[in-house]
């Protein structure tokens, strides 16, 4: 599996982009990417991290490696979000993208490719290697056993989740 990072937008769910937080921007962008290493080495996906470049980045799109991990910074003038649909083109179905931007998800979607919400993925960064305990799914309680509710006219088991979350579940495990 290839993972394609939205950077800046995974440092936003970490509240390390803004204004405020504007001269520490390169020790934050560092400590991500110090994350993911880390991630990359327990997992081993491949990965990709995107940062826009396009108001202060360099005339032309720079890319290194790191510890296994890729990093890409758009050229002056063009937007992560291009260069990640981009990648998504190449790898088609073969990846997962890092994002909470809705062009990003929705393009990489009809792609065919895996999405991951960026505040979903910042929990399973920062969870324990041999953590036992779950990840809470959209805000669920992981001790909470109660079925989901139906109406009275469905039919079959009332039980088991719907097969698309099922689906996801399933996915998400790999991460």
């Amino acid at each position: 599996m290839h993972l394609i990072i939205d950077g800046y937008n995974l440092l936003g769910v970490r509240g390390q982009v803004g204004p405020a937080v504007a001269q520490d921007g390169d020790s934050a962008r560092e400590q991500l990417l110090r994350d993911l290493m880390v991630y990359q080495q327990r997992k081993a996906h491949s990965i990709t991290v995107v940062f826009d470049g396009w108001q202060q980045g360099a005339a032309t799109e720079r890319s290194e490696h790191r510890a296994g991990v890729q990093v890409i910074y758009s050229r002056r003038g063009e937007r992560a979000d291009q260069v990640i649909q981009r990648l998504v083109e190449k790898f088609g179905r073969d990846v997962a993208v890092v994002s909470s931007d809705r062009e990003i998800t929705d393009f990489a979607r009809v792609r065919g490719a895996f999405v991951i919400e960026a505040r979903e993925f910042e929990v399973r960064l920062r969870a324990k290697p041999h953590s036992t305990a779950t990840v809470p799914l959209h805000g669920r309680d992981p001790k909470e056993d109660d079925p989901p509710r139906r109406s009275p006219d469905k039919k079959g088991n009332p039980r088991k989740l719907p097969k698309a979350l099922r689906k996801r579940t399933r996915q998400l495990r790999g991460f």
